[in-house]
């Protein structure tokens, strides 16, 4: 049954040395395992996989959220390694210093050195 199942998300990437060099050194990552077809990332009891194609970076969604326990504090600590956060404001949807208060939770979004938009959440 899907319900038991583990889901992983998978990260497209146009360059995938430049993506792992930004996950590294931007997100402080390390790849759990690499495969011939990419990389394995374990965040967690999850996991996401990041793999090289033409199409990267297509998206005008979020791709992946990373949920933590302090928004404020994580957005931060990304600032300090050189992630730069995104400013929004659209009716429902706007950031201060970069971090949205939404019902039930608090967001900040970035972009990848591929051109995807992951966040950094928080429940409330």
């Amino acid at each position: 049954m899907l319900s038991n199942a583990t889901v992983m998300t998978t990260l497209p990437a146009h360059d995938f040395q430049r993506a792992l060099a930004f996950y590294r050194d931007r997100l402080g990552l390390t790849p759990h395992r690499l495969t011939a077809g990419g990389a394995v990332f374990e965040c967690g009891t999850s996991a996401f996989f990041l793999y090289q194609t033409a199409s990267a970076g297509s998206a005008k969604n979020t791709a992946m959220s990373f949920v933590v326990a302090d928004v404020e504090q994580e957005v931060a600590a990304l600032r300090a390694r050189g992630v730069v956060f995104e400013e929004y404001d659209f009716p429902g949807l706007k950031t201060v210093d970069g971090i949205a208060d939404l019902e039930g939770e608090r967001s900040a979004w970035f972009i990848d050195s591929e051109g995807n938009i992951l966040a950094v959440s928080q429940w409330t």
